[in-house]
């Protein structure tokens, strides 16, 4: 019987160009050889823990080694150490202390000395790494004072909780290494413990752990030198092999250690922000205030800040039935997970956007929600008949719900400094976005690392296809000018193969707002962004849905910034207000003209591929814009749903039934579609109506449609899918064009609600172009850049919409184009709609700076230019702006 053991000290991938292994990995070996806890230490990070912790919860809890959370430090001033979080409250030390670290310094930096250490982790448990020469080869037996000073130091920081690691090598020094180590721990008060400082879970990585010390260097492998590593005994080993190698005193020790720490992650507790709710109140209360309020606003135009109880009681109930009822059971399913903080934050945030005159709209899963509507979160009505509360929040899934909103592209900053201002930077940060290897970002740095030239890298990274997948095929090599044969390509296409999916940094996300009621940096550590005014945390969107944290995606959208010029340039001509709300509903006209594919400018059909479809599809109604959304995506196109719906449509056309075959239990899921499943939902629903999938089974499979491609996820649920239909009786050819179309949503395909959200903003952008044609032009070109189309051909097609564009004047242009009244000669056409013809503005120009527009305006207001001398001269313009 081989004796137990704790692995103190591992770096995972995320240990940037050093780590080799990924987290998952470590833990699974850990868990093969019969480990009883491992630490995850990555320097001076904590992103890759929860990527370990749930690793460690899938595998069966006998024999399941326990999670340390710790982090590696190396000291500006001093050693190198690890701390290890022995309870909630120094993982939240640990926490703040990274983020006080990485604060301090630039993006992917950090700094730490002595003094930042002082009290600041009373609760962790610390490991003083010895360098790696150590002891130097010709010491003998003579003192390393500087060693003893900082073990002296570090067992006075850390009273009763300080030891020194100690790791064997292989390198004909280990005897005198553990010999000195442990009289130096003596000396000092602290005990020697085992730790071997693991890179990698197996040797086979070796090679892959000199390609990062190669990168990380900046050279070749070849040039590295001594810088590699003698060997791959930096890993994890059997504890056959640890016994072997190392004193019983110092595995023994690893236990006591490991006792100590006792903390999960699943210990963290998040608590929504608690200021939004007035005195007097509570969440469930505020909310309810807040909603009534809403429907009153939606129903019958009222302030919802002026609806009081007693008003809205007296008024009766605005919303009818339907609505009531759905806005009942999202209310009682909210109250009962707790849910009232995050609605009224999000409530809040969007409050702010309107108050600023910016526009917005929360898509994706807020429009399956009346209470998102009511609280003017999105504009999805729920007289649409499309809502599934179920796919937004749920009992089942046990976490918090997940709400986007757009804002407009160029006013999104002020709305995230809002944030940061209400919140601070302790309470608010981004989340991030793990940035991992590709296949080209891979062939790439394995190509420098084994010392190939730029041109040849450049060569085989162009020469790799996205549909090769993730292997390095050898006739790309060939084409690339490599022997496929020769050991270099043969080691380079290993390396990279294995090099794909490992992290190469932390990026921000596209705009998740992670906010808490207390400090955010004692549940995760809070890093600077590249950006400047921006911060992030070190965990991404899957490791905050796993710890349950929750995240408002801040999102921008270029053409909710066109809307909001567009609606004000009408407004302004026709002299009466106009908003997204205002816009009539379901014009034919507007259907007519998307109909032709006359859809430039529009949002989101105006690809090659959406003009296509339009004449096919031929939109009469609102949710034609939905499917029409959806089905040009590469998830239906592949999955083959387009032409099923195609002929469904025209046999409807025909007075024909096109869900005659389908069997009744599947009705509810399919007939809007026609019998065609276009979104993420009806997959769903069928996986549970037709195959026996329970409702977290179901939304496990909506997620695996999401990350197959990434991870191989939705492999999982096929056999499983085929069983239960054929159980059911569903036949074979049916099963395979199920399971085909689910893959293709792997690929990419749009849930319902948020293809729901954006043909709002289609049928918003088309009427514009039709009734407004050219406050529309005016519109896209202040938003640019945006879009499918240049200027220039955005202004043509404005002419062949009867629209008179008049070219840039100084004497006459702001820096936006602008509505002029039309000449007494325009077209009949234009004299009809009273059409204003567009002023270009000079932003037009090429060259012209917006303060050089600026000047030029000011000096026009004054009086008028009596030349060009007289322009350069009160305006202040060189020869280059002139010209």
């Amino acid at each position: 019987m081989f004796p137990e053991h704790a692995e103190l000290h591992c770096l995972s991938n995320f240990s940037f160009q050093r780590g080799a292994s990924h987290p998952e990995e470590l833990v699974a070996q850990a868990a093969a050889f019969g480990y009883a806890a491992i630490a995850i230490t990555d320097e001076c990070s904590l992103a890759g823990v929860v990527r370990a912790h749930r690793a460690l919860q899938a595998l069966p809890a006998q024999g399941r080694p326990r999670l340390i959370i710790g982090s590696e430090l190396h000291l500006a001033d001093g050693p190198r150490i690890v701390l290890l979080a022995a309870n909630r409250a120094g993982y939240g030390q640990l926490s703040r202390l990274i983020s006080h670290a990485r604060r301090g310094a630039g993006k992917g930096e950090y700094r730490l000395t002595r003094a930042m250490l002082d009290d600041a982790c009373a609760d962790c448990l610390a490991l003083l790494v010895p360098p790696p020469d150590f002891p130097p080869p010709d010491a003998g037996a003579s003192p390393a004072p500087g060693l003893e000073a900082d073990a002296a130091w570090l067992a006075q920081c850390f009273p009763g909780r300080a030891w020194l690691a100690v790791a064997v090598r292989l390198d004909g020094r280990d005897r005198a290494r553990i010999t000195r180590l442990r009289r130096i721990a003596r000396d000092t008060g602290m005990a020697a413990v085992a730790a071997s400082g693991a890179l990698m879970h197996d040797p086979a990585r070796r090679a892959l752990a000199d390609v990062m010390t190669a990168l990380r260097l900046h050279c070749s492998v070849a040039e590295a030198g001594l810088a590699l590593a003698p060997n791959a005994e930096r890993r994890l080993h059997d504890r056959e092999t640890l016994a072997r190698r190392y004193p019983p005193a110092l595995l023994a020790e690893t236990l006591a250690v490991a006792a100590r720490c006792r903390f999960s992650l699943d210990e963290l507790r998040y608590a929504y922000p608690a200021e939004l709710v007035p005195d007097g109140e509570i969440p469930t209360t505020w909310l309810r205030r807040l909603v009534e309020g809403g429907l009153a606003w939606r129903y019958r135009g009222q302030n919802p800040g002026h609806a009081t109880p007693a008003a809205l009681a007296a008024a009766g109930d605005p919303a009818p039935p339907p609505v009531r009822a759905q806005i009942e059971h999202e209310l009682a399913l909210i109250a009962e997970l707790g849910y009232e903080p995050y609605f009224l934050t999000v409530h809040d945030i969007v409050r702010f956007a309107r108050g600023a005159g910016i526009l917005c709209q929360g898509r994706g899963s807020a429009a399956n929600s009346a209470v998102c509507w009511a609280l003017g979160i999105t504009e999805v009505d729920p007289g649409l008949g499309i809502m599934l509360v179920e796919r937004f929040i749920s009992r089942e899934r046990n976490e918090p719900p997940d709400i986007d909103v757009d804002f407009e592209h160029e006013r999104r900053e002020e709305v995230i400094q809002y944030v940061y201002r209400k919140y601070g930077r302790e309470r608010a940060a981004l989340a991030a976005t793990v940035i991992s290897y590709r296949a080209r970002s891979a062939l790439r740095d394995v190509g420098r690392a084994l010392g190939l030239g730029e041109a040849q890298i450049e060569r085989l990274t162009r020469e790799h296809h996205w549909f090769d997948g993730r292997r390095i095929r050898p006739e790309r090599l060939a084409e690339a000018g490599l022997d496929p044969d020769s050991p270099v390509s043969r080691r380079l296409a290993a390396l990279t193969e294995e090099l794909i999916g490992f992290p190469r940094h932390l990026s921000q996300h596209v705009g998740g707002f992670v906010i808490a009621r207390g400090r955010l940096d004692e549940l995760v550590p809070v890093e600077n962004a590249a950006m400047p005014e921006r911060t992030v945390i070190q965990w991404d969107k899957d490791d905050l849905d796993a710890v349950g944290l929750m995240k408002i995606d801040v999102l921008a959208l270029g053409m909710l910034s066109a809307l909001r010029r567009g609606l004000a340039l009408a407004s302004a001509w026709r002299g009466r207000p106009l908003s997204l709300a205002s816009i009539e509903r379901e014009r034919p006209e507007v259907y007519a003209m998307l109909s032709r594919a006359d859809s430039i400018g529009v949002f989101q059909v105006e690809s090659r591929a959406q003009m296509s479809m339009l004449p096919r599809l031929r939109p009469q109604c609102f949710y034609d814009l939905v499917v029409e959304v959806a089905i040009v995506r590469p998830g239906p196109i592949q999955g083959g749903m387009v032409h099923p719906y195609l002929r469904a449509r025209e046999r409807a056309a025909r007075g024909e039934d096109p869900m005659d075959g389908v069997r009744k239990e599947i009705h509810a899921a399919l007939a809007r579609t026609l019998g065609v499943p276009i979104f993420q939902e009806q997959v769903m629903q069928l996986a549970v109506v037709a195959a026996g999938f329970s409702g977290g089974e179901a939304d496990q499979l909506r997620r695996a449609m999401g990350t197959w491609r990434r991870k191989g996820e939705l492999e999982r649920y096929r056999e499983k899918l085929l069983r239960g239909l054929a159980d059911n009786g569903y036949d074979a050819g049916f099963a395979r064009r199920l399971s085909q179309q689910i893959e293709g949503f792997g690929e990419y395909g749009f849930p319902e609600s948020h293809a729901a959200s954006f043909a709002l903003l289609v049928y918003a952008s088309a009427w514009l172009k039709r009734f407004e044609p050219a406050a529309f032009l005016a519109a896209l070109l202040n938003s640019q850049p945006m879009g499918f189309y240049s200027p220039s051909q955005l202004i043509q097609d404005a002419h062949r919409h009867g629209v008179e564009t008049r070219p840039p004047d100084v004497t006459a242009s702001d820096w936006d184009c602008t509505l002029e009244a039309p000449p007494p000669a325009a077209t009949a056409r234009a004299c009809a709609a009273r059409q204003p013809a567009v002023r270009l503005g000079l932003r037009m120009i090429h060259g012209l700076g917006r303060d050089t527009a600026a000047r030029i305006a000011a000096a026009r207001c004054q009086r008028a230019f009596a030349g060009v001398p007289d322009l350069a001269a009160r305006a202040w313009l060189d020869a280059g702006e002139l010209r």
